[in-house]
């Protein structure tokens, strides 16, 4: 039996969400969860915390507030860049959805920003999106030249 590249190389989506709002991190981890091949590597609410998660364990999407109980999104951007986690792709989830504060995410490295109440209901097939393209470029990775 012959398996397609792709499909021997699709493996679930990291996830490490980071919310200091507890209603809203339950009402994401439903969500996330709920997306097929997304696996929720862990939960935090302060900048450090979600530091010192991404440096401990790597994982594929960051997914961040930008007000958090202690610290700040744009604090957590700033040290990704020398960490291992520098290829995580950061999704910014936040209340704020203000010009600046959009530059200045893009700027650190974020990828997606995205409205908490406009734009909730567009986050699973953003991640299933980036899944998609993961598991595209691990095959292409893995095909002989």
């Amino acid at each position: 039996m012959l398996l397609n590249v792709a499909e021997m190389s699709s493996r679930n989506l990291s996830v490490l969400l980071v919310e200091d709002s507890r209603v809203l991190a339950e009402r994401l981890r439903e969500t996330l969860l709920s997306v097929p091949g997304v696996q929720l590597a862990g939960t935090v609410d302060s900048e450090a915390d979600a530091v010192a998660a991404l440096q401990r364990h790597p994982v594929d999407v960051l997914l961040l507030d930008l007000h958090l109980r202690q610290g700040t999104g744009f604090g957590v951007l700033r040290a990704i860049p020398g960490s291992p986690a520098r290829k995580v792709v950061v999704i910014v989830l936040t209340n704020y959805d203000l010009a600046e504060y959009r530059r200045a995410a893009a700027a650190l490295g974020a990828r997606h920003f995205l409205d908490k109440l406009r734009d909730f209901d567009r986050l699973p097939t953003l991640l299933q999106q980036i899944g998609d393209d993961i598991n595209d470029a691990t095959a292409e990775q893995q095909q002989p030249n």
